[in-house]
């Protein structure tokens, strides 16, 4: 993601950066003309000077990973060159402190603590300079107070990881709540079509389905006819099962009983219920259920769930192979995993998973996983999948236990 999105934000940087390169070269201006000045020092400092400031300019050309760790070390070298060519300043003390927020701008987590631990390591080396060696001949106003100031320093460390951490989680927030507000908005989009459309088909293909069915046992027709009929009628019984997903989606069932539900009795009836399409694959279960399991759900809705989650399973599993079941308890939840050794999917596949209308299967609607997603939050649950293209799937669906 772009941190630069508009022509706005993009001529407030540029003129944020032009303000920043002005102050870095009053600052070579004042040294050179001020402290006594060798030519390998001003080559230094105008070095740096000018890298720096042509990596901020390139910046919003390019806002990669590997640009950002550069910029913050550039900034490191920097700051650290002014310490060290004026240490009659005590203000280049400040700005080092200062260097972990560098990192925070660009939000990169990894790269905010190496800038921190490498930050605290260089100045821990620094104070015991100062204490062993140079005893205040150039860093006067450290040395008067060298334990005050360095325990100001880790102080000034703690407080930028504490703004980083509050600042991770607001991030981590906001970034849940966009992808539930999209996913809202995928549901009043598909519940909005399916509203429109949905009982329009219906009328018409039970009026068709009727007429079939009364050829398909009229005699004077011939057995070959009667065949076909039969296969139009398994087409639209397809078509009547996408049009109810389309209604449950759009018209959600608020009413449904809620009970007290036995995990491993439930669990077990739904795998009898499903053994059958099972055993065609020759797809085998091994379940690993705690007893005493027990949640508050819908019976109807529990057994939906897992008879699309299994069924997926199933088609996603190869010939011959098994599926894992496994209920337990965790953290006062019930977390269930089904495990196939299927295909697989990618991260990008992952993303997508419970978006309306995306299906690795041929026939798929999406539909199936969408109504999951629904009934699993309706119970204050959680779903989640993690996959690996070759290796299989694993689907975690937590809900509250239920104590009995």
């Amino acid at each position: 993601m772009r941190d630069l999105n508009g022509l706005g934000d993009f001529k407030f940087y540029r003129l944020i950066i032009a303000f920043i390169n002005v102050l870095m070269i009053l600052g070579l201006f004042d040294g050179f003309l001020r402290y006594s000045y060798n030519h390998f020092q001003l080559y230094i400092h105008l070095l740096l000077v000018l890298i720096l400031s042509i990596s901020l300019w390139v910046y919003p050309k390019k806002e990669t990973s590997f640009l950002k760790t550069i910029i913050v070390i550039e900034a490191m070298l920097y700051l650290y060159t002014l310490f060290i060519f004026y240490p009659e300043i005590s203000s280049s003390f400040t700005l080092i402190c200062l260097i972990p927020a560098i990192s925070i701008l660009f939000f990169l987590p990894r790269l905010f603590y190496c800038s921190l631990i490498v930050n605290v390591l260089f100045m821990t080396i620094i104070f015991c300079y100062i204490s062993l060696y140079d005893r205040g001949g150039s860093y006067s106003y450290i040395y008067m107070d060298l334990p005050g100031n360095f325990v100001n320093f880790l102080a000034s460390q703690a407080i930028m990881y504490f703004i980083f951490y509050l600042t991770n989680i607001r991030f981590r927030n906001q970034k849940l709540f966009y992808e539930q507000s999209q996913q809202a908005e995928r549901l009043k989009t598909t519940g909005q079509i399916a509203a429109a459309v949905a009982h329009e088909i219906r009328n018409p293909i039970t009026v068709v389905k009727g007429f079939l069915q009364f050829y398909k046992e009229d005699q004077l027709i011939s057995k070959k006819r009667q065949e076909h009929f039969a296969m139009m009628l398994d087409e639209l019984q397809v078509a009547e099962a996408v049009i109810s997903d389309f209604l449950s989606i759009a018209k959600p069932k608020d009413n449904i009983e809620s009970h007290i539900l036995n995990i491993k009795e439930t669990l077990n009836s739904v795998i009898d219920l499903i053994n059958s399409y099972a055993l065609l694959n020759n797809i085998t279960f091994n379940l690993d259920i705690d007893e005493n399991l027990y949640i508050t759900c819908s019976l109807v809705e529990f057994k939906q769930l897992y008879v699309n989650l299994l069924k997926n399973a199933i088609e996603a599993s190869p010939f011959g192979a098994s599926l894992m079941v496994i209920a337990k308890e965790k953290n006062h939840s019930v977390s269930i995993h089904l495990i196939d050794s299927g295909n697989g999917m990618t991260d990008e596949e992952l993303k997508m998973i419970g978006t309306p209308f995306y299906s690795l299967k041929s026939k798929g609607t999406g539909l199936g996983l969408m109504i999951c997603f629904n009934i699993v939050h309706k119970y204050n649950g959680s779903i989640q999948f993690e996959s690996e293209k070759g290796k299989g799937t694993k689907v975690i669906v937590n809900f509250p236990l239920k104590k009995r």
